[in-house]
């Protein structure tokens, strides 16, 4: 009998909508807060930097949105994306737990973060938007934007967080090749860059940072808005069509997991995944135990603050109800760089909150053992943000193999490390340290918020 290692839907499978998790939570998240009257945030303060369709999207109270025929029709070039059954993995590892992951590294940029930049940038094309600004830390949002932005005609300008811009070299040059424009972070170019760079000539910046700079930018254009890749709900509920996907090839694959392992830094990968899997959860069809895994040197939700904080290190941003490690946190330049963010999703960490998903941190030399441990099994590299995910995944299949129990679990790779493979030969000249957050450090941030 044939054991099969693949489940692919046609494209005539795909989901036609995205999903909304809060109609379905026990009670909503708390608002965004305007920073000067501490009210919530309406349209009017939000527009300066989002086009009207993606405010409705962020605010929504429907609990499914249609996904317009112009953006499925981008989505097509790779959606829907493979699950596989890591039946290397699991004889490798010995376990009796059965291991699933879901592959977004199929798409042109080899990442998640299309399912979001393709509606951001239809989105802002229709309402007459010509130039998109953002941020970008290990590179792999940025291509993506730079992608979606050449697809729709919109110009696209990239602050690169400093750490990555010097690490990545290679993702500089795929933004650059798709039509942007890409700077170091912090940069001359802003007030929020200048700011910093007085302060500490030699910042390898943040994700925070970054934020500032392109907000600054897009507030002061009027034919520019602002696109971010993580963090806000209307970015989450982009990435729900990984798990509506998934939930279609589990029934392909007659299984059902037992536990749902994904990576945390702004959120959105954790939370495509997940949500659609929390909405079974709560509709009492399924009961996994949903995981999320961040780094220990940048551990919002292991050892933050749930307070209101700013989205970015200027204070540009509204105040968002948050798992945060202060907005002046600047994490140490690990080579993942994608949870390099001192926040995590106001959603995720309402979800946190009300104790429907549980979280660890892992740090780096770890996390590339594990990412090296799959390559050799699976034969695809990980980038460094879901091995986070992967050490996690091989912790419970070991547990699995000392208890006896079949678990079935589902974890997300949401990309590969074809340009991040300086970071692995980092770990395996045995090079790579991992950089413990220090509590005075942690404290110090933590009295910086407003």
């Amino acid at each position: 009998m044939v054991e099969r290692t693949k489940y692919i839907l046609d494209e005539a499978d795909m989901p036609t909508r995205w999903y909304n998790v809060i109609p379905d939570l026990p009670e909503p998240p708390p608002p965004p807060l305007h920073p000067g009257t501490r009210e919530p945030v309406g349209p009017d303060d939000l527009a300066p930097l989002f086009p009207q369709a993606l405010i409705a999207q962020e605010v929504t109270t429907d609990r499914y949105v249609d996904i317009p025929e112009e953006v499925l029709e981008v989505y097509r070039l790779w959606r829907p994306s493979p699950l596989f059954r890591a039946r290397r993995l699991e004889k490798a590892l010995g376990t009796p737990a059965r291991i699933y992951y879901k592959y977004e590294g199929v798409s042109p940029v080899g990442s998640h973060k299309p399912n979001t930049a393709v509606p951001q940038a239809f989105y802002n094309a229709a309402e007459g938007v010509t130039r998109l600004t953002t941020e970008t830390g290990a590179g792999q949002w940025g291509s993506a934007l730079a992608f979606a932005c050449a697809t729709f005609g919109l110009e696209c300008e990239v602050w690169q967080v400093r750490a990555s811009y010097d690490q990545k070299p290679y993702r500089k040059l795929m933004m650059e090749t798709f039509g942007a424009t890409v700077h170091p972070s912090p940069s001359e170019l802003t007030e929020s860059g200048r700011a910093i760079l007085a302060a500490d000539p030699a910042s390898t910046g943040s994700l925070g940072i970054a934020i500032s700079e392109a907000v600054e930018q897009a507030a002061q254009a009027e034919n520019t808005r602002y696109a971010l890749g993580s963090v806000l709900n209307h970015v989450l509920l982009h990435q729900t069509i990984i798990g509506e996907e998934a939930l279609k090839q589990f029934e392909l694959a007659g299984d059902t997991p037992d536990v749902l392992i994904g990576c945390t830094g702004g959120g959105s990968n954790f939370g495509g995944l997940a949500f659609p899997f929390l909405r079974e959860k709560l509709a009492g069809r399924m009961d996994p135990v949903i995981r999320a895994v961040e780094p220990a040197a940048c551990p919002s939700l292991t050892r933050g603050r749930y307070a209101y904080d700013f989205g970015d290190t200027a204070g540009l941003t509204p105040l968002l109800k948050m798992h945060t490690l202060g907005h002046d946190f600047i994490p140490d330049p690990i080579h993942a760089g994608g949870l390099r963010y001192h926040g995590m999703s106001p959603l995720i960490s309402h979800i946190h909150e009300l104790g429907l998903i549980d979280a660890i941190a892992i740090g780096q030399e770890d996390c590339f053992a594990a990412g090296v441990r799959f390559a050799r099994a699976e034969g695809i590299i990980p980038a460094p943000e879901p091995t986070h995910a992967l050490a996690a995944c091989i912790q419970e299949a070991l547990r699995c193999k000392e208890t006896g129990e079949e678990k079935v679990i589902l974890t997300a790779l949401c990309g590969h490390a074809h340009l991040d493979l300086p970071a692995y030969g980092a770990y395996l000249a045995g090079d790579m340290v991992d950089n413990a957050l220090p509590d005075s450090a942690l404290e110090k941030s933590l009295a910086g918020l407003p």
